[in-house]
């Protein structure tokens, strides 16, 4: 039987190099990188990434065989069979050894018998009984020793069927691993083929890279300089088309959405003209982040707002829970950003009577709010420039400017560099709009940095006032604490 075996021949020829001794100190740790040019003149490469070294091409290439070596390594499989077929040629040596002791059996039993037998005709009473019951067992015993050599004989023919069986399979293996082993020589010799056509491809390119390369330079150069010519004439212009036409457009939008609401309050109108509802007072402004929304009368016959007591709320769209805003009883109210998404109301009563009126739609947000305070909680830390109207709740006449700053922990307010306030973010700071104060209300909040200490500040713009809202209760809840108004207060069930 042929029996795969591993060749020793390159191993042993490995093993005869004499070692290195462990003293020498090499130079460097990988192979000098150089080309050969004219006249047999050597020049050092410097790496370039864009270029793949020889030494990289033989790796990934080694790479690949190895891979390939792997997934159609046979020879393992060639062993087991092997193995297989050994264990079957052992069993069936047992089996030989099985047989020839049954027969040695059966020929004591015969003789066994026999002898029984000459004894019986000897014998009389009860020894005779004793050789009958004697010459009995034999025979039993001759049927099972047959029995047994029936079951050994189905054995050896299956033994006999796996080793043939193990015998083809190992053959198969055998021809599996020789036409796998010329495969990978094949392989190999493409690889050799594919290093050589790289090594050529790469000398022409480094020719050819040689006449050309300073001509590119140069070219190269002039379009990066004629194209920053081009930028730098045509770029500022153009920017400021685009944000003249921006600024447009959202003149446009404004307008287009102020028409819709005043053609929304008509409409509305017209509908409780015709359930013969008359309506004496109206909710006006801008229903969006940034404006300020006011309540005028709209018949002669409307009491006077004075005489009027006014409190507003804030809902959801569908009106099923109503949010009283404390604070909020002047016939002027400017939305916060916490107003975005939701109805605001305003309840009027006068003469024991009870009004309600409501916004046409939700609260819109401001356009780019979102994306400039984004801009701003990268920054971590916030200053804006903001004049102090009330502290304590006294009026403050100076008009100087002071610093807003909002940072990821605290919130600070200062004068230069004296700190009028500086409190951590916590339960008993309360942060909001405020609530009334005519068309200034849009750019103000309201700040108590802690009990007894706050401020009313107005910021040079609304965009930034509600920023600094947004901002300060964003850092806020990183710290685990809620900002609100002071005593907001819920009222569930329909709104009246």
């Amino acid at each position: 039987m042929t029996r795969v075996t591993r060749d020793f021949r390159d191993s042993l020829q490995r093993d005869g190099v004499p070692a290195v001794s462990a003293d020498v100190k090499f130079a460097s740790s990988r192979f000098p990188n150089y080309r050969i040019g004219a006249n047999d003149q050597i020049f050092d490469v410097k790496d370039d990434p864009k270029v793949m070294s020889m030494k990289e091409v033989v790796a990934r290439e080694t790479a690949q065989l190895m891979d390939q070596q792997k997934r159609l390594s046979v020879r393992d499989l060639a062993n087991k069979f092997e193995k297989g077929l050994a264990a079957a040629a052992k069993l069936s040596e047992e089996a030989k050894l099985k047989e020839a002791t049954s027969l040695e059996k059966h020929v004591l039993l015969k003789k066994l018998r026999d002898a029984l037998e000459s004894l019986r005709g000897r014998v009389a009473g009860r020894n005779k009984d004793d050789v009958e019951e004697a010459i009995a067992m034999v025979e039993a015993l001759a049927v099972q020793l047959t029995q047994r050599e029936g079951e050994l004989f189905i054995e050896k023919a299956e033994v006999k069927k796996l080793a043939s069986f193990l015998k083809q399979a190992s053959e198969d293996a055998k021809k599996l691993v020789d036409e796998e082993r010329a495969f990978a020589r094949a392989e190999i010799e493409s690889a050799r083929a594919a290093v050589q056509r790289v090594e050529e491809a790469l000398r022409e390119h480094e020719q050819m890279s040689r006449a050309s390369g300073k001509q590119d330079m140069e070219d190269l150069m002039k379009e990066v300089q004629e194209a920053r010519r081009i930028k730098m004439l045509h770029q500022p212009s153009r920017v400021m088309d685009m944000e003249y036409e921006l600024r447009a457009l959202r003149n446009q939008l404004a307008e287009k959405s102020k028409h819709f609401l005043q053609l929304q309050k008509k409409l509305a109108m017209c509908r409780k003209s015709e359930e013969n509802i008359s309506l004496i007072y109206e909710i006006d402004g801008t229903e969006a982040l940034g404006s300020c929304l006011r309540v005028r009368p709209c018949s002669n016959d409307a009491p006077d707002l004075s005489k009027c007591t006014i409190q507003w709320y804030r809902s959801s769209s569908d009106g099923s829970k109503r949010e009283l805003i404390s604070g909020a009883t002047k016939s002027v109210y400017a939305p916060e950003p916490f107003d975005v998404g939701r109805v605001l109301h305003a309840d009027i009563t006068y003469d024991g009577r009870l009004l309600s009126l409501s916004t046409v739609g939700k609260i819109d947000p401001a356009a780019g709010l979102g994306s400039y305070v984004e801009a701003l909680v990268r920054k971590h830390d916030v200053d804006f420039n903001v004049v102090v109207t009330q502290m304590s709740g006294e009026d403050h006449t100076s008009e100087s400017i002071h610093l807003f700053h909002v940072g990821k922990m605290r919130i600070k307010l200062c004068k230069g560099k004296t700190v009028i306030a500086k409190e951590y973010y916590s339960s008993a700071m309360q942060l909001c709009g405020v609530r009334g104060g005519g068309n200034a209300a849009a750019q103000a909040l309201y700040w108590q940095a802690k009990k007894g200490v706050s401020f009313v500040i107005a910021f040079e713009s609304e965009r930034e006032r509600n920023a600094a809202i947004m901002l300060a209760r964003r850092f806020a809840c990183d710290c685990n604490v809620t900002l609100a108004g002071p005593d907001d207060r819920t009222e569930t069930g329909q709104s009246p």
